[in-house]
């Protein structure tokens, strides 16, 4: 746990992790020096070969063009690919292991004493690895191979075929321990590619076959021209497509006029409606003339009702109005007045009557619309007697088509198979012609190379790179050990990541050139200065210093605390189990909690309680895990304390970057 802000941090980090970084540079250069020297050396054979366009690059003996449902999906295939393909194969692999493994049991080996020495450690290292994979096989963890199979693999492991998009030169290149043999194979690898290929891509008998395929398709023409004679006479048609098409027109017509007699007849039914509701509000005779009088019931209640008028004035002259004589009047001349009012005031006393010439003339109407929808009912029965007799002769040619549609399908398609056996023909005969005299498309235009130079190691490159490949591979784990490193070497991020203020770091007094002693007291000081001590007069303060192990250096801050305090002039007491007194400053020493129960009790009195880490020892779990136990314990934790901080760069370091500096 270290911030890095400047230069002087990372080289402090180097220093901390200096042991370790100093290894691995010595073996990372170790390991590069040795490889170099060591490692098994590759030598590269390479060759060229070009494929020249041709039918041999195609996946079918006729031309694409020919057939362009049976080509490749996408138009930008590479033939070379399936070459590729052809040539890292494992038969062409077999046949070559086969050949090497030949002419290396034959080979003669190099005798004499250096070079026994010289091939001392490659036998040993296959003996090795021949008893290893023994031991495997006999406990099944591998399956069991033979010797060819594993050299065969070897080569294919070795082996890269390749070329650059759009062009047609493969490049070849074999990788093996010497130079002379990598050439070897490749030059056999090269061979028996020509041969394999040769022999799997000769085409057999295609001439016989394009011959006999011509005469099948015109005999097949000739039976397929006369089926479709045979259905077109069953129509008594010229052609089934013309046929279905004038029957078709005849049927659009037809229902055109049914759907417009359809139209016709529902108008007609809803007129003939219309004018029978009509015919029903209408009267057959009419009043042609009347001759009206005053109704002479009205008029003789109208004179009553005057003379009780009359009658009722003459009482008053006795009576007032609410006198029961008076009232019974009034009751008689509402009656009479109610009366009088139901009558109407005129009467009929004669009527002329005559037939209803609208009644008549709707009656005209209607029987003329009864005809047309008689008519139209009519016609729309021989309509449908025509389509029913259109539809017959369309289900007709309808269940002949299908059969003249395969057979024209068939015809158009014999056509084409003869127009291509034909032309093919020709081609098998040719390709026949080049198979007898073994012409093929692949050309070699470089032979396997003999390249001595080794491709693997480089030993001078290795070499040349081990220092700061080293030095990278160095400063690489250096970071590695920062990410991974858990121990607190600064106190910046304690108070951030864990929410305890930081009351002072106090460097470490007895390492070797350590800091000057103002630093020290400067920290001192600093711890001091965080002290509340204006309650010191008035009920004393209890300072509890503790630290989750022994050795942390609880005795050492309390001891250096209590001179300073006793210097500036403050009466301090190491607590003794009694509390604080005024004007009493009392350090509390409750080190190692975790072995020691009683720290619990000492801290249970203390006004302030202050947790000591030491720098390079604690780490981030270990601290975590203390302030949560004293924050269960006490619910709170007023500091930490960092003891026995370390600047780990020497001084003469720092000394010739000084200089360094006032140089520049």
């Amino acid at each position: 746990m270290i911030t890095i802000r400047s230069f002087r941090d990372l080289l402090r980090l180097f220093f901390i992790f200096r042991r370790e970084v100093q290894i691995t540079v010595i073996a990372t250069f170790a390991i590069i020096v040795l490889g170099a020297f060591l490692l098994p050396s590759r030598y590269e054979s390479t060759a060229l070969l070009l494929v020249k366009p041709g039918r041999d690059t195609s996946t079918v003996p006729i031309e694409l063009a020919d057939r362009q449902s049976i080509a490749v999906p996408s138009a930008l295939r590479d033939p070379l690919l399936d070459e590729e393909r052809m040539l890292t194969g494992r038969p062409i692999i077999r046949q070559v292991a086969h050949e090497y493994m030949e002419k290396m049991a034959n080979a003669q080996r190099e005798a004499g004493f250096f070079a026994t020495l010289k091939n001392a450690p490659n036998i040993a290292f296959e003996w090795l690895v021949n008893a290893a994979r023994s031991t495997l096989e006999f406990v099944g963890l591998v399956a069991e191979r033979s010797q060819e199979d594993r050299i065969a693999e070897d080569m294919e492991k070795n082996f890269k075929a390749s070329h650059d998009p759009g062009s047609s030169v493969m490049e070849l290149t074999f990788t093996w321990g010497d130079p002379e043999v990598a050439q070897e194979i490749l030059r056999t690898w090269v061979d028996r590619f020509e041969d394999e290929r040769t022999r799997t891509l000769g085409r057999v008998s295609l001439y016989a076959f394009y011959e006999q395929e011509v005469k099948d398709t015109q005999a097949n023409i000739l039976d397929h021209k006369h089926q479709i004679q045979t259905l077109l006479n069953k129509l008594g048609a010229v052609s089934i497509n013309q046929r279905l098409a004038d029957v078709s027109q005849g049927l659009n017509d037809l229902r055109t006029e049914r759907n417009n007699t359809l139209r016709s007849i529902a108008a007609t039914k809803a007129g003939i409606d219309k004018i029978q509701e009509q015919i029903n509000k209408q009267t057959r005779l009419i009043s042609s003339g009347k001759e009206l009088a005053l109704n002479p019931t009205r008029q003789d209640l109208e004179s009553r009702i005057n003379g009780k008028e009359v009658e009722r004035q003459e009482l008053l002259r006795s009576y007032k109005e609410s006198a029961p004589p008076v009232l019974a009047l009034d009751t008689e001349i509402n009656n009479l007045k109610a009366l009088w009012k139901s009558h109407s005031t005129t009467v009929q006393r004669t009527e002329n009557i005559a037939p209803n010439p609208l009644f008549t003339r709707l009656q005209n109407i209607l029987n003329d619309q009864q005809a047309s929808y008689t008519r139209l009912l009519v016609q729309l029965k021989q309509l449908d007697a025509q389509l029913e007799q259109l539809e017959k002769d369309r289900q007709e040619a309808l269940d002949l088509e299908p059969q003249f549609a395969r057979l024209q399908s068939e015809l158009e398609a014999e056509d084409k198979n003869y127009a291509l056996y034909t032309v093919s023909l020709e081609k098998a005969r040719i390709d026949r012609e080049l198979d007898n005299k073994r012409i093929s498309n692949i050309a070699i235009i470089e032979q396997a190379t003999l390249n001595p130079s080794k491709v693997f190691p480089k030993s001078l490159m290795l070499l040349l790179v081990a220092i700061p490949l080293s030095i990278g591979v160095g400063l690489l784990a250096m970071y590695l050990f920062y990410l991974i490193d858990q121990r607190i070497h600064d106190a910046d991020k304690i108070e951030a990541q864990f929410g305890v203020p930081v009351w002072t770091t106090l460097q470490d007094l007895d390492a070797p050139k350590g800091p000057p002693r103002s630093a020290f007291t400067a920290s001192l000081y600093r711890l001091y200065s965080v002290l509340p001590l204006k309650q010191v007069p008035e009920r004393g303060l209890s300072i509890g210093i503790t630290s989750a192990n022994a050795g942390e250096g609880v005795t050492f801050v309390i001891e250096h605390l209590r001179d300073l305090l006793v210097e500036l002039g403050h009466t301090v007491r190491v607590g003794d189990g009694r509390t604080a007194e005024a004007g009493e400053i009392q350090l509390i020493d409750a080190s190692d909690f975790y072995s020691k129960q009683e720290a619990f009790v000492h801290l249970r009195d203390a006004d302030l309680i202050v947790l000591v880490i030491e720098a390079e020892k604690s780490t981030v779990p270990k601290l975590q895990n203390a302030l949560a136990t004293l924050s269960t314990a006490f619910k709170h934790v007023d500091g930490v304390i960092l003891n026995r901080r370390r600047f780990e760069i020497p001084e003469k370091v720092l000394t010739w970057i000084g200089r360094y500096r006032s140089h520049h």
